[in-house]
């Protein structure tokens, strides 16, 4: 069950690397580019406050699952 859990920190990573390039390519860069101000306030709200957030608490997630913090016996 240890080794699950650390290979899903690998999954973890890999998600939050997959959902900051959604956040920043898909959702983030082309509601700049419309000029249209509800499009801005969705855009810096997703790009400075979002992403940071989800990304940061993924890959924190995935790190610590790899290390094996969340072993039930630690080594």
């Amino acid at each position: 069950m240890n080794t699950l859990k650390k290979y899903s920190g690998i999954v973890w990573i890999v998600m939050g690397i997959a959902v900051g390039y959604f956040n920043i390519i898909i959702m983030g860069i082309p509601k700049f580019q419309t000029g249209k101000q509800d499009d801005l306030v969705f855009g810096i709200v997703n790009m400075f406050v979002l992403t940071p957030i989800v990304v940061g608490g993924l890959l924190i997630f995935g790190y610590y699952a790899l290390k094996g913090e969340y072993a039930d016996e630690k080594v």
